[in-house]
């Protein structure tokens, strides 16, 4: 194990290089320990380093400092679920209004979906083979292993065909396609893309199922996020009066959003005591703060005061503030419009596809929850767990299109 001197080395120079932080000692040590358990030694030196960049300009000097602030959440009191997740240090999606915008945004969600999933097969394989493999403990069983390999590239292939990675010819067995996906996407990665998915793992302990635990969370949050971006074209499209525009983008969503309900069967691959065992360490870290999630649900509709004043909002504040200074939902939209779904069948149709959609998703989450978690009070960061989760399984997605189907789903 490196000692944290190779970062003191780093922060005692007259100029230190940012592009030559040793990233490696410091996530390795994190592996080690697991965040909650670095000693002091280390944090300190990450501190100094901090301090050091605070006032150098150019290079990688923004990326480093949230890497730093990702590694130093704890110490610092700021740990939450996106530093938990290092979503900062993930190329998202993100707002894209040139020409061609919605094409190039899927593909950088399917590249970054791809990538989180098949570095979560690399891992599961290396553990098979490798004792010296990070997060030691509480290794699963052959067959559990097995079935989360399975349900992993599951849940990648039709990113991974959709970016040519793999074609429809059968591989001579499982294992032989596992080592071929992974193959095809080692090859596509830039150096920036090995060092986010490098960066973006820093658990909490040391147990096996905490690596699948995060590389799930984020991918989920990287397809919210293409989504929320959907939303907000459908919204600005029912405004100018494209209306058929906007439902072929609706229903391309909610295809993508019935598509990532296949990470649920690899969530739920979890050993339920492994995650018992490093879920305290979780504590201030809820999917409750998602900002992406938070951000589609309000592009649907406008939430009530009840639940605008709820800790679903009041944990995602600058999603909250644009709330209350205007945001336009696609129900607003459509009341501005003077119009209802109804009188485009194609918007309705679209608009029943993806309520149908998010009330299977939350449905499962819900499911998952209560089959781990049991029905206790305290969920992932002692937040308000599956009791939160059933309240608010019957937000109805569209004021103008409630679920068909009612006293469904979990939410988050």
């Amino acid at each position: 194990m490196t000692s944290p001197d190779v970062v003191h080395r780093w922060s005692a120079q007259r100029r230190p290089p940012i592009d030559r932080f040793p990233y490696d000692a410091v996530v390795t040590a994190y592996k080690h320990y697991g965040k909650h358990f670095v000693p002091d030694d280390w944090t300190q030196a990450l501190a100094t380093a901090r301090d050091r960049i605070v006032h150098l300009n150019g290079g990688d000097s923004r990326y480093l400092s949230a890497f730093l602030g990702c590694a130093l959440d704890k110490i610092d009191g700021r740990f939450d679920y996106r530093s938990y997740l290092g979503l900062a240090l993930l190329p998202i999606p993100g707002p894209d209004q040139m020409p061609g915008a919605a094409a190039r945004q899927l593909v950088r969600r399917d590249r970054l979906h791809a990538q989180l999933l098949v570095d979560l097969i690399a891992f599961e394989l290396r553990a098979a083979y490798d004792e010296q493999t990070p997060l030691p403990q509480m290794r699963p069983t052959p067959a559990v292993a097995t079935k989360r390999l399975r349900h992993a590239l599951r849940a990648a292939m039709p990113a991974l065909r959709r970016l040519s990675f793999v074609g429809d010819a059968n591989a001579s067995s499982e294992i032989d396609l596992l080592r071929r996906v992974t193959a095809a996407v080692n090859l596509d990665l830039t150096a920036e893309d090995r060092r986010a998915l490098q960066v973006s793992m820093l658990p909490v302990y040391t147990m096996h199922d905490e690596w699948m635990f995060i590389r799930v969370l984020q991918a989920f949050e990287t397809t919210f996020a293409l989504l929320a971006s959907d939303l907000t074209e459908i919204v600005n499209a029912v405004q100018v009066g494209r209306t058929p525009f906007a439902a072929t983008r609706l229903s391309a969503a909610a295809s993508l959003l019935r598509e990532s309900a296949s990470l649920w069967p690899l969530m739920a691959t979890i050993q339920p005591a492994a995650f018992h065992a490093f879920r305290p360490y979780t504590d201030g870290a809820s999917a409750i703060q998602s900002r992406h999630y938070k951000m589609l649900e309000s592009l649907c509709r406008r939430p009530d005061g009840e639940r605008l004043n709820s800790p679903a909002y009041l944990s995602v504040p600058e999603v909250r503030t644009a709330i209350t200074q205007g945001q336009v939902s696609l129900d607003d939209a459509l009341d501005a419009a003077e119009q209802s779904a109804a009188d485009d069948p194609f918007l309705a149709a679209s608009m029943r596809e993806f309520t149908a959609a998010i009330t299977q998703w939350r449905q499962t989450h819900y499911r998952l929850a209560v089959r781990i978690l049991g029905t206790e009070r305290t969920g992932t960061g002692y937040t308000q767990g599956t009791p939160y989760l059933n309240v608010a399984r019957n937000e109805p997605v569209f004021r103008h299109y409630p679920p068909t189907t009612p006293d469904v789903g979990g939410q988050a």
